[in-house]
């Protein structure tokens, strides 16, 4: 059975298509005008072994919020799409990932139940901004979003860093990584992987 989703969302301030395969090899396609979030967007696909194309056009003018995370929203209604309804998959996942000085952790549950905790991040970049157009703070609007529209629990940590570039994208590699173990099939486990009997 395929597990793609396909999600497209359009309001005054974005366009957006979204469409992921979660069996996929890391084949990505992305542009959302804003090139750091491609860069993190290309590095989610590829970690996540996922089959990612991301199409986006915003108010990039006035600046990059409404795109990220519109784009994270979207991205999050096609990870629950792909999903169904989770039967075999392993549910649970976690990643630490290593960047030069930084090291990142994350911890997912594909458990139908949105919930997001972020911590960690270095208080004194809260008005950074990486590139021309990606200001720090937006990466916990993008795991926000993420975990709130793909109905999961999600924890994210930054243990300790000094690069903002490195900060952020061990974020978006642990989060994959996290979310491939915990979306790919369990060959020990039959069926939906909850006593409840559904996720």
């Amino acid at each position: 059975m395929s597990r793609i989703g396909k999600v497209e969302r359009t309001t005054k301030e974005s366009a957006i298509l979204v469409q992921l395969d979660l069996d996929g090899t890391g084949a990505v396609e992305i542009s959302t005008g804003v090139p750091f979030y491609d860069h993190m967007l290309t590095a989610f696909g590829v970690h996540g072994s996922l089959d990612l194309k991301v199409e986006a056009t915003g108010d990039v003018h006035i600046d990059a919020h409404h795109t990220v995370e519109d784009t994270a929203i979207v991205l999050g209604q096609a990870l629950r799409q792909a999903l169904g309804d989770k039967s075999g998959i392993r549910r649970f996942g976690d990643a630490w990932i290593p960047m030069d000085e930084t090291l990142a952790h994350a911890a997912v549950d594909v458990s139908g139940r949105p919930y997001c905790v972020h911590t960690g991040e270095p208080d004194q970049f809260a008005t950074f901004t990486i590139g021309n157009n990606y200001p720090f703070v937006l990466n916990r609007h993008v795991f926000d979003s993420l975990s709130f529209h793909a109905h999961i629990a999600l924890h994210v940590r930054v243990v300790h860093g000094r690069d903002p570039h490195h900060i952020a994208e061990a974020q978006y590699k642990a989060v994959a990584r996290a979310l491939r173990a915990a979306t790919e099939p369990d060959p020990r486990a039959g069926g939906i992987p909850s006593t409840k009997g559904v996720l």
